[in-house]
């Protein structure tokens, strides 16, 4: 039995304990960005956390945009960006190409004394293998580099590449995350009767640079220091990714401090929320225009859309900034031409032509082809099914049109799975589809010719065959295939300017294409971490993170 003088100072120090330990519970969940301690905190090493899915990381086959993350940061190519610009620098090259005078062939001097994660030397032949694998083992990324014909090591430190036709942007898809060094020691040429199997290293990335890549798991790749790397050293001991199930789970991961920079995989209301808290928290919040647009495709042969007053109608009703404001709160920006606004070759020529949501042209337009409240367009708007903000933006796009031309115009909505829609793109069985595109270099050229050119058609016919039909419009355009030969041909960047004009200029006159908007790309970086960039080019360099 306790007596109750006892009893009393018992309670008392309890009290005193918990009372202490409330206080150090609030006093750590009061600084910034440390409702708790990444992994690395201790060690040096950088915890990144993101959403994105990883099938593979084996150059020659892989296509998203987080494999290109880390293979920017596990290889080197013949040319990268300085940092903060977009200037084209060497990288393993040491000069900038020399070009023949038809355009076609590139010599590049290489840089000596570069290794290999598993210490094979770098050389010409080594580079050479490098490209050849990437064009030749029949991955998902060959056609990328699809404009080479024929790569050789003319010296020990001395690559020529000889191009199918001129292409003006080549030293930019030079620069491509995936067209890296890779040992020729660890990988292979298969030959097509290969399986799979033998062609492509999923879980493997043995390249040149400042990271090596020493264990890749379901949920977690560590990245550890290569000490033999050629250039400067990393500013940090290595990095760990996390790799979080849902949005959910990376958003709680960075607001509690289990990671160091959070990218790639959160909501737009927790993109919202972390902006909103940042300063109160000391967060960092870096934020790029994204390589990713947004677009509505225009079928030139179903009806009523053969029809170019109806197809510049549209254009004029589109509403982008209510698509700005209230689908994505902001975190995209409004698009007036299928030319990203990252590239100072960008004319708004959408905008130029019908203004900014021109309600009276759409009117005028519609009417001139016979369309009235009584007898109104009534056109198959599709989107994919599986993307929420596509279903937003196309559910916001027809009541818009709804409310402001009073019944004029009716969209009816459609939907289909991602896969099944593009399966079917080329059989023209859809009016208006809205899609999406990621460039696969940083030049404005991977914005024009994967919409516009047509490898065969007719005005009559429309594109039977090429890059117009395989996104389902079938435009075709004389005008257009004359323009994109031009303009890959042009090494006069003023000259080629002129050339992107006019060829903006003809998608606003024909309206193959609607742009709608381009993507924002966020860095979510823990007040303790400094160094952290988000480059023109959506790359990441791990390099420069370090502890404060």
């Amino acid at each position: 039995m306790v007596r109750r003088g006892m009893r009393s100072r018992l309670i008392s120090v309890l009290f005193l304990i918990s009372l202490v330990f409330t206080m150090l519970v609030m006093a750590v969940g009061c600084q910034p960005g440390s409702g708790g301690r990444s992994p690395g905190a201790e060690s040096g090493r950088i915890t990144i956390g993101t959403t994105a899915s990883l099938n593979t990381i084996d150059p020659a086959d892989a296509t998203s945009s987080f494999a290109g993350l880390l293979q920017y940061n596990l290889c080197d190519r013949l040319y990268t960006y300085q940092l903060g610009s977009r200037d084209l620098v060497p990288q393993l090259a040491t000069a900038m190409p020399q070009v023949s005078a038809d355009g076609l062939t590139y010599r590049i001097p290489l840089r000596q004394g570069v290794v290999y994660h598993d210490g094979t030397a770098f050389d010409a032949a080594a580079m050479a293998f490098s490209l050849q694998r990437f064009t030749q083992a029949g991955g998902n990324a060959a056609s990328i580099l699809g404009a080479i014909d024929q790569v050789t090591a003319t010296a020990p430190y001395e690559l020529t590449i000889r191009l199918k036709e001129p292409f003006a942007a080549f030293p930019s898809l030079l620069a491509y995350a995936g067209a890296c060094a890779v040992s020729p020691k660890a990988y292979q040429i298969p030959a097509a009767s290969e399986g799979e199997a033998k062609k492509f290293k999923p879980k493997e990335l043995i390249g040149t640079g400042a990271y090596q890549l020493t264990d890749f798991g379901t949920d977690r790749l560590r990245l550890e220091i290569f000490d033999r790397y050629w250039g400067d050293k990393p500013q940090n001991q290595g990095i760990d990714i996390q790799v979080f199930s849902s949005p959910a789970n990376l958003f709680n991961a960075f607001r509690t401090g289990a990671v160091d920079l959070a990218i790639q995989g959160m909501a737009t209301e927790q993109v919202q929320t972390l902006q909103q808290q940042a300063s109160g928290r000391g967060w960092k919040v870096l934020e790029q225009s994204g390589g990713s647009i947004d677009f509505l495709v225009m079928n030139v042969k179903s009806a009523p859309l053969d029809q170019l007053p109806v197809r510049q109608a549209i254009a004029a009703l589109i509403n982008r900034s209510i698509l700005q404001s209230r689908v994505f709160l902001g975190q995209v920006e409004p698009l007036y031409s299928l030319i990203p606004n990252s590239f100072d070759v960008q004319k708004p020529t959408f905008k130029e032509r019908f203004g900014d949501r021109n309600l009276e042209t759409a009117k005028t337009l519609l009417k001139q082809v016979g369309y009235s409240v009584q007898e109104p367009l009534v056109v198959d708007l599709w989107y994919r099914s599986n993307l929420v903000n596509d279903q937003l933006a196309a559910t916001t796009l027809k009541a818009d049109a709804n409310r402001e031309l009073q019944g004029l115009v009716k969209f009816q909505l459609n939907s289909v799975e991602t896969t099944t829609a593009y399966a079917r793109l080329e059989q023209g069985l859809y009016p208006i589809f809205l899609l999406d595109w990621t460039g696969d270099y940083f030049d404005p050229d991977t914005y024009i010719y994967p919409f516009l050119e047509c490898t065969e058609g007719s005005v009559q016919t429309a594109c039977k065959t090429g890059q117009s039909a395989a996104w389902g419009s079938f435009y075709y355009s004389d005008r257009a295939n004359q323009l994109l030969a031009q303009s890959r041909a042009a090494l006069d960047p003023a000259k080629r300017k002129q050339i992107f004009e006019q060829l903006q200029q003809l998608v606003a006159e024909e309206v193959p294409f609607i742009p709608l908007w381009q993507s924002k790309d966020y860095l979510f970086v823990q007040a303790a971490i400094e160094g952290a960039s988000l480059e023109v080019t959506q790359k990441v360099p791990f390099r420069q993170l370090r502890r404060s």
